[in-house]
């Protein structure tokens, strides 16, 4: 159930200027951390602002979007929505200058398809990545305990897809109005905004199950306005009315800035902008990071030849025991 849910306990906010406040507070913790050697007044010339960084995350949510679209095979949604939301997740605590969202990206994706059961392996999933395959699966490999780790292992997502399907089985069998599976197409496009949107961070699943559904109704122009205050909420439910249409309009109101995304220039901007300011500790390419993986690889050969010294010794010891011998039958 939802209410009893991680999801809902520790990854639910109250409004979008609190998330604002906590990416700000991830944004000025990297700098003070990272950029002592730079000026304050030159700082945000050579580090990416908290704005600029919700841009990158923007774009990298249009990304992982399309690289859902085209995996192959076919990645069912609810592998999608729990992608987005361990993306979403990560970069509330977490600096794009710190860990870069194409590498968060596709672990993200790759982690989701484990959680729900979608069984592909790393070779099937990066063969649906362009360029150096063995890197990525390295990159994949080494960033999924940290996300893991970054979200305190709350992997269990409720999507809003469920209770989709609650709503217009009870139109069909409640409701008057004629062929429900009309309002589909238009619910299921409005759900790939809404995941571009803070709305999967502020709104519980079936809110925004049922602002779906009323957005695809309205482009029919179709009214299920005594659906939801006769037959979904009733007498027993009216008090919760009124909550209830306020968060209606909130996350159709979010969803209809979705597409709004940075020009190009602006974006190769920013990209070079990154280059510059991203921790060379956590950049693959970086002689850093190399010699940090090289490090790790040479002390897990040093416990193997340990462990294996170890063993070697205690099989020998073993073999070198004297055996009593057996009592004489009578």
């Amino acid at each position: 159930m939802f209410p009893s849910s991680t999801q809902c306990k520790n990854w639910m906010f109250s409004c979008e200027e609190e998330l604002n406040t906590l990416r700000d507070r991830t944004n000025l913790k990297h700098i003070q951390t990272y950029g002592r050697h730079v000026n304050d007044a030159t700082k945000y010339e050579f580090f990416l602002t908290s704005e600029e960084e919700k841009i990158m995350v923007k774009r990298y949510e249009l990304h992982l979007r399309d690289f859902c679209k085209r995996f192959q095979p076919p990645m069912p949604r609810c592998v999608v929505g729990t992608s987005f939301h361990y993306f979403k997740r990560f970069y509330i605590h977490n600096s794009v200058m710190n860990y870069h969202p194409k590498e968060i990206m596709v672990t993200c994706i790759y982690l989701a398809c484990k959680v729900e059961e979608f069984n592909v392996s790393i070779q099937q999933f990066v063969a649906n990545i362009k360029g150096d395959r063995d890197k990525a699966t390295d990159i994949i490999l080494n960033n999924e305990l940290l996300l893991m780790e970054q979200m305190n292992f709350n992997l269990s997502i409720h999507n809003p897809f469920r209770p989709v399907e609650g709503l217009l089985i009870d139109i069909k069998t409640r409701g008057s109005l004629h062929d429900p599976e009309r309002l589909r197409p238009g619910t299921e496009h409005f759900l790939e905004r809404a995941s571009l949107t803070d709305a999967i961070l502020l709104y519980s699943p079936s809110q925004v199950a049922l602002a779906a559904v009323l957005h695809a109704a309205s482009k029919l122009q179709e009214n299920l306005d005594s659906y939801v205050t006769d037959t979904l909420f009733g007498e027993d439910g009216k008090g919760k009315l009124e909550h209830l249409i306020e968060s209606v309009r909130g996350i159709r109101s979010m969803v209809k800035m979705a597409d709004s995304t940075a020009d190009r220039n602006q974006q190769k901007i920013l990209d070079k902008k990154l280059e510059k300011c991203r921790n060379a500790e956590n950049n693959p390419d970086s002689e850093i990071y190399k010699k940090r993986m090289q490090a790790m690889l040479d002390e897990d050969d040093d416990l193997y030849h340990a462990i294996s010294a170890q063993n070697y010794s205690r099989d020998n010891s073993a073999l070198n025991m004297s055996i009593p011998a057996s009592p004489e039958v009578a």
